[in-house]
């Protein structure tokens, strides 16, 4: 088990490391910088010169990567990527971290909640449905997960806001909330964000348990275990069930890193003040070190979704651990 899980870390700090130099990258060949940005229609050569050269700009790509990364230039006081310090925000002037700060948390408990809202219900239905193929049940939960599927994130939101909002006046259009304050505070600000991430997340998850449900329940196995006389419920929870969830373990896991990307459109439709946001005004304003930052813990997420999965799975089955 030992070896299972230091080949999985070792694969996550490869895979984080390949997409900070693909983030980096794209940050250079990428038209602008943050210096045009900040300077607009003043800008001179002697003033840009001069900002290029306090935002540290005016070196190679390859020491400046180098740097963010491992800090190692100690005139400039940064520790690197490493060691936890993402750099300073060319826009706002204060370290990356400081800036994610609260809104870190923000993003947090939205996915989290939606997250767990989306899953078990998404199993149990997956469940109740596998068990009933063809059914008049089964072939309506199957059609409303094939439109959570169709519809993109932000067509979901607009039409959760025409209806919930403009039409029917039960929830508020926007989830602003005032600085310093917990979501928590206000959950009417959170439902219509939720439902929108929770739609897509219960219907790739309801058809994938359904699907490994409809295939376990046809298994030899199974159909003894029915022949012999066996309680159906005792056949579908202690023999199909436990091997049918295996498969769907990987796809919660996938989701769980989706949540926090799935954010961006999510948090841009209902101007949610979390990462997602944060993100697209890392681009509009050309701020290198706010965005890499950002990719990063996004690419972090969704590499210890995979990595809890992977676990689960050796857990579950012997045979994967000892591959």
């Amino acid at each position: 088990m030992a070896r299972f899980l230091a080949i999985r870390l070792s694969l996550i700090v490869l895979t984080l490391l390949l997409v900070s130099v693909a983030i980096f990258i794209a940050g250079e060949v990428l038209p602008g910088d943050a210096c045009t940005k900040e300077l607009g229609r003043f800008r001179t050569p002697e003033r840009y010169a001069a900002c290029m050269a306090a935002k540290d700009l005016d070196r190679s790509a390859a020491v400046r990567y180098l740097d963010w990364i491992a800090g190692v230039d100690p005139g400039d006081g940064s520790r690197g990527v490493i060691l936890g310090d993402f750099g300073e925000s060319f826009n706002q002037n204060k370290p990356v971290t400081e800036v994610i700060g609260h809104r870190f948390w923000y993003s947090v408990t939205l996915a989290v909640i939606a997250f767990l809202a989306a899953v078990p219900t998404a199993v149990l239905v997956g469940i109740w449905a596998g068990v009933r193929p063809d059914s008049i049940g089964d072939r309506i939960v199957s059609a409303v997960a094939m439109v959570g599927i169709s519809l993109p994130e932000f067509v979901t939101g607009v039409l959760l806001i025409l209806i919930f909002a403009s039409t029917l006046d039960l929830l508020p259009t926007l989830s602003t909330i005032p600085r310093g304050e917990s979501p928590i505070t206000k959950p009417e600000i959170l439902v219509m964000p939720i439902l929108t991430l929770t739609a897509v997340v219960f219907a790739y998850i309801m058809r994938m348990t359904r699907a490994n449900v409809i295939e376990v329940m046809q298994s030899n196995y199974v159909r003894t275990a029915v022949l012999k006389g066996i309680p159906m419920r005792r056949v579908v929870f202690r023999h199909a069930v436990p091997n049918a969830l295996l498969p769907t373990i990987s796809v919660v896991a996938q989701m769980s890193g989706w949540l926090l990307a799935g954010l961006i459109i999510v948090e841009t439709v209902f101007a949610y003040p979390g990462l997602g946001q944060l993100l697209l005004a890392s681009i509009n304003n050309d701020d290198q070190h706010l965005l890499q930052g950002l990719v990063l813990i996004i690419a972090g997420a969704y590499t210890v979704g995979n990595l809890v999965a992977d676990l689960l799975y050796a857990y579950l089955d012997p045979r994967i651990r000892y591959a």
